[in-house]
């Protein structure tokens, strides 16, 4: 598999995980703190794809490692706002499990290879 057959597949991956963060925050409680962390969620949850995509459009090494260091960053702020939500029994662990799963495997996705960019460098 080619690297740029497997950034497609990450690319579309990521976006699969928007969309169903998209959904996910659709289907939030609407009270106030719900709707207040929430809307975080929505916006790391889907800017860890737009930001992956754009990071494949690196014009050089040091641009591709700052672009996937923000990518790490947003998915790992997602899962802090998936924990967040749990933890403040805001929405039960059951109905975001499998999500915050692929979060966690995107993020080791992710770390993984900005630690092989910079070792690369």
């Amino acid at each position: 598999m080619t690297t740029l057959h497997r950034a497609k597949q990450l690319q579309d991956r990521t976006k699969k995980f928007a969309v169903g963060i998209v959904k996910a925050f659709a289907r939030l409680p609407k009270d106030e703190a719900t709707r207040i962390i929430g809307r975080q969620f929505l916006r790391s949850g889907t800017s860890l794809a737009a930001n992956y995509r754009a990071s494949c459009r690196a014009r050089s090494g040091a641009d591709f490692i700052s672009k996937i260091s923000v990518v790490t960053e947003e998915t790992d702020e997602t899962l802090f706002w998936f924990e967040l939500l749990v933890e403040s029994d805001l929405i039960s662990s059951a109905a975001l499990q499998s999500m915050m799963l692929e979060c966690e495997e995107l993020l080791k996705v992710f770390s993984a290879s900005l630690a092989t960019a910079k070792r690369n460098r």
